[in-house]
């Protein structure tokens, strides 16, 4: 029988990192999480995207009801460490309803271009509608694209930013290889995304309100309290902040580095592409 090995990254400190090889027959099925299930690796693009199907309509308003509008001071820092000018080139990677986007058509000018593009259709249409609702569409492209296999050509991008859209894709070093090759020399990758709590002792007072209160909200907003809890599950099985700089690294990037934001509900990674 013929096997396959895996690296999985268990988790990564300064100058330290916990891995374990998993080895899988060629012909059996690899699994990976959805929230806190175990499914098939194959299935997980799918069922992730049922979900964002569901949400899409809502995701504006679930947005600032869920984190009380701070998502907007994130992404205005993400903004601020991405040293977009004008000119450049930028990929809004599962851009979702295209709040990065737009900040970043500004920045680009007349003479650079914005690329919003999201696996999911509905919240590829939403993000467009919205867009073209507010003026902005001469330099902005519209592309359906999965993260873990780009559809652009090699040092393409002087900034790729992907927020809260990570934990979703399901070979995430996958996506962070793909990312890099798209990346022109000089180019950076900014990810945005949920991560660990530095303060411990909040992390009861957390999960109250990820599983509680989230799914509340869901099923009153969105009439859908199970997409909401596994969004708050997909949190917890993302890859904290320092094993998630290591994969990165190990993806080629340089310089990484990482900005906890709200004590560690959110981190911001950048590193860059020499």
């Amino acid at each position: 029988m013929h096997y396959e090995y895996a690296l999985v990254i268990l988790s990564a400190s300064e100058g330290s990192h916990t891995v374990r090889i998993e080895k899988t027959a060629m012909n059996e099925s690899k699994t990976t999480d959805f929230g806190f299930q175990n499914v098939p690796w194959e299935e997980k693009q799918k069922k992730v995207a049922e979900v964002f199907h569901s949400v899409a309509d809502q995701y504006d308003l679930m947005n600032d009801l869920m984190s009380l509008g701070i998502h907007r001071l994130w992404k205005k820092y993400a903004i601020q460490l991405s040293g977009v000018r004008a000119g450049q080139t930028v990929l809004d990677l599962a851009g979702g309803t295209g709040d990065l986007t737009q900040k970043f058509s500004r920045l680009v000018g007349e003479k650079g271009k914005v690329v919003l593009a999201d696996i999911n259709e509905s919240m590829l249409k939403n993000g467009r509608g919205r867009l073209l609702d507010n003026g902005i569409f001469e330099n902005v492209e519209f592309t359906l694209a999965n993260a873990e296999s780009l559809p652009f050509a090699d040092n393409t991008f002087d900034c790729i930013s992907i927020a809260f859209g990570l934990r979703n894709v399901t070979d995430k070093s996958a996506a962070l290889r793909s990312m890099y090759r798209c990346l022109k020399p000089g180019g950076r990758l900014l990810v945005l995304e949920f991560s660990k709590l530095i303060f411990s002792e909040l992390a009861p007072l957390y999960d109250l309100y990820s599983f509680t209160v989230l799914p509340a909200l869901g099923e009153w907003i969105a009439n859908d309290a199970e997409s909401y809890r596994y969004l708050a599950e997909s949190i917890r099985m993302h890859p904290d902040q320092d094993t998630l700089k290591y994969m990165m690294e190990l993806a080629e990037f340089e310089d990484v580095e990482y900005h906890n934001l709200t004590g560690g509900v959110v981190a911001l990674h950048r590193g860059f592409k020499y």
